[in-house]
């Protein structure tokens, strides 16, 4: 079972390792270690230009989420109905679900990069049809909105570090010739 501790340490390793990953890409990346809503990363390209980062770190098997933060949702008795999508939390959101593998596993870490509302749709529909699937009624906790991803589920999205560059923000300067 992972204690605080350790999942303070996967956290903290899926952030840096990202930050990493971008720097040898040739961005520029300043973490913000938990403390910003909505990312952990901003990335600058060498023309100035910015991405933010959502980082989602594992060290086991899938990546736990609420569907709350994807979903609009609401109780009608023990019946969960998902309303609608939410909207996106901060605009052209890069999010990289990072899985963490132990110094002497002998494998590699994995990353999955994909826009935020590529993953909305995922968690979003997955935990619909997991409530199809049970008449709309979670079977231990009806008002549970826990739902879990694992690496199957996204491994078009392995690698896919383009994504990132196509987010990024340009700089709109704002200086003129004098």
């Amino acid at each position: 079972m992972a204690t605080g501790r350790s999942n303070y340490l996967t956290k903290q390793a899926g952030e840096y390792l990202v930050a990493a990953e971008l720097s040898r890409r040739g961005y520029i990346a300043t973490t913000f270690t938990g403390n910003v809503p909505y990312y952990d990363i901003i990335a600058v390209d060498d023309s100035g230009g910015h991405a933010v980062v959502q980082v989602k770190a594992i060290a086991g098997k899938s990546w736990q989420f609420n569907a709350k933060d994807f979903a609009d949702i609401v109780m009608e008795g023990r019946q969960q109905k998902v309303r609608c999508e939410r909207k996106e939390p901060y605009p052209d959101l890069v999010c990289v679900l990072v899985q963490v593998e132990r110094m002497d596993s002998g494998t590699r870490d994995r990353f999955f990069v994909l826009p935020w509302r590529d993953l909305c749709r995922l968690i979003v529909d997955g935990h619909t049809k997991y409530l199809a699937k049970h008449g709309g009624i979670r079977p231990r906790n009806p008002e549970s909105t826990h739902t879990g991803l694992q690496p199957s589920q996204i491994e078009a999205w392995e690698g896919k570090w383009e994504i990132l560059k196509k987010s990024v923000r340009p700089v709109q300067s704002e200086l003129t010739p004098r």
